[in-house]
């Protein structure tokens, strides 16, 4: 079963909208919000690189009223991490306001940045025909949704969660699909509902009533726009049923809760508990829990600005001292491991030595993809007779009009630039972020295009 999606690209500039309003009400009212409660206290400013760099929330809603376009762009330069609303104490949602500001600039027509490119590649093969699939046999109620990350570098621990969750949930089906999160972060907001909305009418037409998520930001997807589905974590479903095989160690290590998951009690409580059974003593951080910081890769700001993401995990690094690192979100450990010895709470789970040691089994990108591919034929076999899907369907995103030969020829002269700048000394100037956001852009072909440069 297949249900198209019904997407309308929205106009740049809506009707009645002049250069001196904004074409969303919601943008207008938050902006009177924020300049009413604002009292420029400075407690978010101290704790923000990003405001640090533009100013008050205050000052920056002061300076978009009356429809001025200049600086929308400057909105990707958020992480959307909700710190600064954490620490705010009358209120103010400055987070809002600047994904409000990315809603905005789409509709604008301003907010096709290329730095987006490869995050937005890299969303739209996860919802492609090549790397989905909805796994749902007769009378499954309850679905394991892993997210991309999580699939591409631990494929392995996908199929061992797979396993020891259905051994509590016989009719247990798994999808493996993108929550388009990326879209919706970056402003794509019409685009977002429709595709997320598709895969949530699909489940729910299956009778899913429950959806169990090992990423982070599916979590929070799922939360927000998923009602009535029901969604929980698998590390709330391990600390409850102890289904994994117990492991002891020894040690002391610190937690990052990703930035998306501040106010969720529950979940924070859940991994603490699993990292405690396991033997291992936690010392907090400052910036945990409600006041957690941003690994780096919140709003996909490591692409326009990679300084500022490199800022949070120097932050980051200077509170977790010499102590490992545990977080839930493979994500953040792609963010962290760059500088400190970070650690998924399922990689110590299933292998907690070789974690501890640095020697877990885990894909790097841009294997990452294969990675994929190898999991999901792994799925198709594991659930034979069950209800199957690829998603065929990605909505009326924009295309870059490439054939696949003209992306190889762009790739190999792009390939030989690199080379030249090596050669010359200078591939010290190529960021790390954009270089690997390009190379991931390539999907299969990716690790090819890796071994090149």
């Amino acid at each position: 079963m297949t249900l198209k999606i019904k997407f309308r690209r929205p106009k740049e500039i809506k009707e009645g909208c002049t250069p001196e309003t904004w074409a969303r009400r919601e943008l207008q009212e938050i902006l009177r919000a924020i300049e009413a409660d604002c009292t420029e206290c400075g407690l978010c400013v101290k704790r923000c690189v990003f405001l640090q760099r533009y100013g008050t929330p205050k000052a920056i809603a002061s300076s978009r009223h009356g429809g001025n376009i200049r600086g929308l762009v400057e909105a990707f330069e958020c992480s959307l991490c909700g710190l600064c609303q954490a620490v705010c104490p009358f209120g103010v949602r400055p987070s809002e306001l600047f994904l409000e500001l990315r809603r905005e600039a789409v509709l604008r027509g301003v907010a096709n940045l290329p730095e987006h490119r490869g995050l937005l590649a890299y969303e739209r093969k996860g919802t492609s025909r090549r790397y989905s699939l909805y796994a749902i046999p007769d009378g499954c109620t309850t679905v394991f949704f892993p997210g991309c990350t999580f699939a591409g570098t631990r494929s392995e621990a996908v199929l061992a969660i797979q396993e020891h969750v259905h051994r509590i949930i016989p009719n247990l089906g798994v999808v493996l699909d993108c929550c388009t999160k990326p879209s919706h972060d970056l402003g794509r907001h019409a685009y977002f509902l429709a595709m997320f909305g598709e895969m949530k009418n699909y489940l729910m037409a299956q009778g899913v009533s429950t959806v169990l998520v090992a990423c982070p930001n599916c979590y929070k997807v799922f939360r927000r726009y998923g009602a009535p589905l029901q969604v929980r974590t698998i590390y709330e479903v391990f600390a409850e049923d102890r289904a994994l095989p117990q492991v002891h160690l020894k040690g002391t290590v610190t937690i990052h809760d990703p930035c998306v998951m501040r106010d969720e009690a529950a979940v924070q409580k859940a991994v603490r508990t699993l990292v405690d059974t396991a033997g291992l003593e936690v010392e907090e951080m400052p910036g945990s829990r409600q006041r957690t910081l941003c690994c780096g890769e919140g709003g996909g700001v490591g692409s326009v600005a990679p300084e500022l993401a490199r800022q949070w995990r120097v932050e980051r690094r200077e509170q977790a001292g010499k102590r490992p690192v545990v977080t839930y979100c493979a994500g953040c450990v792609g963010q962290l491991r760059r500088t400190m010895n970070a650690i998924h709470i399922m990689d110590l789970l299933l292998d907690g030595d070789a974690a501890l040691a640095g020697r877990a089994r885990v894909s790097r990108s841009p294997f990452t993809y294969w990675k994929r591919l190898r999991l999901k034929e792994t799925l198709r076999r594991r659930y034979t007779g069950a209800h199957l899907r690829e998603r065929t369907d990605q909505g009326e995103a924009p295309k870059s009009g490439f054939s696949w030969w003209k992306s190889l020829v762009l790739a190999a002269v792009l390939t030989v630039a690199v080379f030249g700048l090596h050669a010359v000394e200078l591939s010290r100037y190529l960021e790390r972020d954009i270089l690997e956001a390009w190379i991931e852009s390539y999907g299969a072909l990716a690790p090819l295009i890796y071994m090149l440069v």
